[in-house]
């Protein structure tokens, strides 16, 4: 991909807030990260049966990609590139409870099947029909400087010609999302300064 990068699109979810573009569409200081999810997604009038079978993870990165996504195009070879910092840890927990009882040991496959944070990645590509690179990293926190790097190699190199970017992470209660649309179209200049002013906005 040549010419300049934009930030097409944008979202944050966090603190029962949703934030699409830099305007706050819905907000609910009484739901907890579920509800809130639910809230958005019937809102929005998003039609995913899979989805009430999602672990906490994947239904906040699904919900931030659908509100990134819903009005693109062309997205076969779009990219995904997200970081967060607990992993799977929520739904591992799970996991565990289900296995340390000997007495009445039953893992769940359902559950199972969330203890990778990339399965977030999966049903996104599915759902959008999604066939680029992607990649899942585990960070401290939020690295605009790391993601502009690796973002920015996957579409010099043509890997990708857009990319879906950002940080989603769940651990017990605390909950945040911030993805964003790279392509050649927006009004948003793709800048490490910029990547770091709409995370902390």
């Amino acid at each position: 991909m040549s010419g300049n990068l934009y930030i097409e699109h944008y979202c944050r979810i966090a603190n029962s807030s949703l934030i699409v573009d830099g305007l706050e569409v819905t907000q609910d200081d009484n739901l907890n990260l579920n509800q809130f999810l639910k809230l958005i997604y019937t809102q929005f009038d998003i039609s995913y049966p899979k989805y009430f079978k999602m672990d906490k993870l994947c239904k906040l990165a699904f919900i931030a990609a659908e509100m990134v996504l819903k009005s693109s195009e062309n997205l076969s070879n779009c990219g995904i590139v997200f970081s967060n910092n607990a992993s799977s840890l929520d739904t591992d927990r799970k996991h565990q409870s289900s296995i340390e009882n000997q007495e009445q040991y039953y893992p769940s496959p359902s559950i199972f099947v969330y203890t990778l944070p990339n399965i977030a990645i999966g049903e996104i590509c599915i759902k959008h029909k999604i066939f680029g690179e992607n990649a899942f990293f585990v960070k401290d926190q939020y690295d605009a400087s790391f993601h502009y790097a690796y973002e920015s190699s996957l579409l010099a190199t043509q890997k990708s010609n857009k990319i879906l970017g950002g940080w989603v992470n769940v651990d017990g209660e605390s909950y945040e999302a911030f993805l964003y649309l790279i392509s050649d179209r927006g009004n948003i200049p793709y800048q490490i300064e910029t990547l770091e002013k709409l995370y902390s906005n």
